[in-house]
């Protein structure tokens, strides 16, 4: 057998399909933008969760902890029920922004355990409650909340008590591209025994239907049974076996067949064009409805019904095979079934083994595979044609016309039907253009390949609008969020070379289109050329005094940090991408030097001391400023990560590498002799002896800045948290107010789940600890330790008395950050808060979860419970600070 390492070698040749299927269906399709058809755009009301058995998808499907092809035709998912339940188990419960009390969130307990990058074997937990599963109280109980109040869990509601629930572990094993096994394993932790129903589900995407992107509709495939498995007959895909049995080889009870069309009685009120329906199934096994399955043994949706009744503490292991006719491997039923799963086991073990740094301890170990296991898993196949969805599907009635001029009409070239790494697959089952920035650097390590194809498709002309703007999210394309992608292109770049061979060729393409979205953000955030930049949000929500990407006071303009700070390391990142393209094509040398006078202007312009700089000299931070026609300029004085991202804007050039340019060398003393007022901002060190180079510092911030802007960073009353850096200063406990116009408005230091509505009320950036921005500061703080070494010292924290270097504040941080997850004397881990069972509970011992924020004070996970994207940073950190080690 091929080891992992070397399927991922493979995979760029397509000499093989290995990452043909893997676990990308959704979490959660309903709710989407994609699936609204609706005048208001109210996704949440437009397809809610009781439409979602009943009512088949457009644009995609969804599944607990599911699995399908990359073109999501053939779905498989358990299907679960606890002869209790109103419905069948077959999707993640949780609410939507209007019915929770801090915004949409999911109200179930799952884990992603393990994964290879090729999903050669993966490896999932559910975790079923005995009693009925609580959706109307769930609902209401939450909608009743105030915001001051946390949001009530499942956990909170005692259906967890006594082990009165199902483990419910799903395991899958390509025994080779197209031969998949599934391994199903539910343990009784109650104390009784207790009945199970599992429903091993498979179904087509209802393309038939709808077509695809304005083809004529598909030819509509079949499943049939066929000497007690099922054959599966799609046009496109080919022709599939699908088998299912107990672990001692009994058969299930009853195939059951249907077809995955919409109940259109149920769901609308109309008379039925189908004789069978999506929640067909659903309604035969849970309310006896005999007439709901098809008579004969065929459909576009079955499932295998097993009926089980699990003593106390005892364990019933399930097996499924899927295999293309074509691809049984001389295998016709089960056959070395557990032997192929184990050694699936053992290379995913090898793999990781070599991946991991050495002297990694078993906590980190568990934090590496935990991480990445939900990274991988969070995959999801995404398809979504704007200009199609607009008009309205060839066969459907048209959408109503408010639809035009609503979300996303100026977006038409958009088509994607791809493959792309979520923030998480159900509270944001949608691609966020930083998210993916983010999420791309610990995928560089493992699968380098997939990290650069993201970076890449975001930027084909498919996506990236014809006027240069990287599309935003699905909830408005037109938002703007951070301009980090040129980062994320130049650290996957550095990541994933070997043996010091780098790909220029995906540098290069990708520069190209980056010049174009620079060019974006210069002239419609910069439109009066004042090298100060706008924005709007930027990803922050509701870090400001108001909402940043509406309306402003008295139709003022805001002068934003951040923004600016964004732009000039934008310009800092594409220069050193110039430069390294320079060393072998010369025509680079040109660009660089514009960069590199761009960066010199920015800088110049956010530090001038008129009324258009962001620096305050009094509290020696860098604000947001309103600037009112016809009046003088007034900063808003919150301190926040909007003041200072200006550090994160820095590089650090070596002499000797710019000497190998004389044409940007060039370029670069003109400029600066007939601008010598800006040479302030190069600082140039020295180091003593032959071996050390002449190294320039390109920074925001002069050196006497920097050092004031650290005292606010490393005070323990401000911003220097027990786990990072506070999102707004503590010193805010005492609310900054700001007045205008018969209008008041104030920012509070809020270290959880927030307490305003602004941007949903479902993520809060007034206090609590972020990894993404936090990991751009630890970067900036060990590239400042690079240029300045042992020559400065600051006190660390303030107040201590304690002086140390900036690679001891960088990794310092880091530290605070990790132990986020890692359990203390106790074993307790600070991101569960106060949920004992994690410590005190055996079965809920050594299970993860990567939470969008964290509480400042406490540590807690809050907001999104599976936003592995960016909260995987954390094993980079582990990683590096083994590396240091």
């Amino acid at each position: 057998m091929e080891s992992e390492k070397e399927r991922l070698a493979e995979s760029p040749k397509r000499s093989s399909a290995w990452r043909r299927w893997g676990p990308y269906l959704s979490e959660r399709q309903w709710g989407t933008v994609r699936e609204d058809y609706s005048a208001s755009g109210w996704s949440w009301g437009a397809f809610p969760h009781d439409h979602a058995r009943r009512r088949a998808y457009r644009w995609g499907e969804d599944g607990l902890q599911g699995w399908t092809d990359r073109q999501c035709r053939l779905c498989f998912c358990p299907a679960l029920w606890n002869g209790k339940d109103p419905i069948l188990k077959e999707r993640l419960f949780g609410l939507g922004g209007h019915e929770g009390n801090h915004g949409e969130d999911v109200k179930e307990c799952y884990y992603y355990l393990d994964s290879t990058p090729t999903h050669s074997y993966t490896k999932a937990l559910y975790k079923y409650p005995q009693c009925e599963f609580p959706y109307t109280r769930l609902r209401n109980e939450n909608q009743a909340r105030p915001r001051t109040e946390p949001e009530l869990e499942l956990a909170d509601l005692g259906v967890f008590n006594e082990g009165r629930y199902f483990d419910v572990v799903q395991e899958v094993a390509k025994r080779t591209p197209e031969d998949i096994l599934w391994r199903i394993t539910i343990t009784n932790h109650g104390p009784k025994a207790a009945p199970i129903h599992l429903l091993p589900q498979l179904w087509f995407r209802n393309t038939w239907s709808f077509g695809v992107l304005r083809e004529e509709p598909v030819e509509k495939p079949t499943i049939t049974l066929e000497d007690g498995r099922l054959l599966l007959t799609h046009s496109t895909l080919g022709r599939f076996h699908f088998m299912a049995e107990t672990a001692d080889g009994k058969a299930p009870g009853k195939w059951l067949f249907t077809d995955n069309e919409t109940n259109e009685p149920s769901v609308f009120g109309i008379k039925a064009t189908h004789k069978y329906f999506k929640d067909g199934i659903d309604r035969h096994v849970v309310h006896g409805e005999k007439d709901a399955v098809s008579k004969k043994p065929t459909g576009t949706k079955s499932a295998a019904w097993f009926k089980v009744r699990i003593p106390a503490g005892k364990t019933v292991v399930f097996r499924c095979r899927l295999h293309r006719l074509k691809e049984d491997n001389g295998f016709p039923g089960f056959e070395e079934f557990d032997e192929t799963i184990a050694a699936r086991i053992a290379e995913c073990d090898a793999f990781y083994g070599e991946i991991m740094p050495q002297g990694t301890s078993p906590e980190e170990r568990l934090i590496f595979r935990q991480g990445y296991a939900g990274l991988l898993w969070t995959k999801q196949f995404y398809h979504y044609a704007i200009d199609e969805w607009l008009s309205g599907d060839k066969h459907g009635p048209p959408p109503p016309p408010e639809r035009l001029t609503g979300r996303n009409h100026d977006w038409k070239h958009f088509i994607a039907r791809d493959v792309l790494s979520m923030p998480d697959k159900w509270e944001y089952p949608w691609f966020a253009a930083w998210d993916t920035a983010f999420h791309m650097i610990p995928f560089a390590r493992i699968d380098p390949e997939f990290a650069k194809h993201q970076l890449l498709l975001l930027l084909r002309e498919w996506y990236m609008h014809p006027n240069g703007q990287l599309p935003a999210y699905e909830w408005n394309f037109s938002d703007v969020n951070p301009p980090v992608h040129a980062w994320a292109v130049w650290r996957v770049y550095k990541i994933s070379a070997a043996k010091g061979e780098r790909d220029l060729l995906f540098l290069e393409r990708c520069f190209q289109k980056l010049l174009l979205n620079f060019t974006w953000w210069v002239n419609r955030k910069d439109a009066d050329g004042n090298h100060v930049f706008g924005g709007g949000f930027l990803g922050l929500d509701n870090i400001g005094v108001f909402d940043r990407s509406h309306h402003l006071p008295d139709g003022s303009v805001l002068f934003q940090a951040d923004g600016t700070a964004w732009m000039a390391g934008y310009c800092l990142t594409m220069l050193t991408m110039a430069l390294e393209l320079a060393r072998t094509r010369p025509a680079y040398e040109d660009i660089a030097s514009k960069f590199f006078e761009h960066f010199v202007s920015i800088t110049d312009a956010i530090n001038s001391d008129d009324d258009t700089g962001l620096w305050d000299e009094e509290d020696g931070f860098y604000y947001d400023r309103l600037i009112f026609e016809g009046q003088e300029s007034v900063p808003l004085r919150t301190r926040s990560l909007v003041g200072l991202l200006p550090l994160c804007a820095s590089t650090v050039l070596n002499q000797s590498h710019l000497d190998e340019l004389p044409g940007f060398r060039k370029r670069v003393d003109y400029f600066l002799s007939i601008r010598p007022d800006l040479l302030r901002y190069i600082k140039v060190q020295r180091h003593n002896g032959e071996k050390n180079p002449v190294r320039c510092l390109l920074a925001i911030p002069t050196e006497r800045r920097l050092l004031r802007c650290m005292e606010r960073l490393t005070d323990p009353d401000e911003f220097l948290s027990r786990f990072g850096i506070r999102s707004l200063s503590k010193a805010h406990e005492k609310p900054f107010v700001f007045e205008h116009g018969g209008q008041r408005n104030e920012v509070a230091y809020t270290p959880g789940e927030s307490d305003t509505d602004m941007f949903g009320g479902n993520s809060n950036w007034r206090g609590p600890i972020w990894f993404p921005i936090n990991f751009l500061i630890i970067e900036a703080i060990e590239r400042y330790h690079y240029f300045y070494g042992d020559s400065i010292k600051l006190e660390y924290p303030k107040g201590s008395g304690n002086q140390v270097t900036f690679r001891e504040i960088a990794e310092d941080l880091s530290n605070r950050m990790v132990s986020l997850f890692k359990p203390d004397a106790e074993g307790y881990r600070p991101c569960f808060g106060d949920a004992k069972r994690y410590t005190d509970v055996e079965h809920w011992q050594n299970l993860l979860l990567f939470h969008e924020y964290f509480h400042a004070e406490t540590g807690e996970g809050l907001g999104a419970s599976h936003q592995t994207g960016w909260t995987s940073l954390v094993i980079r950190l582990i990683r590096e600070q083994l590396e240091k080690e």
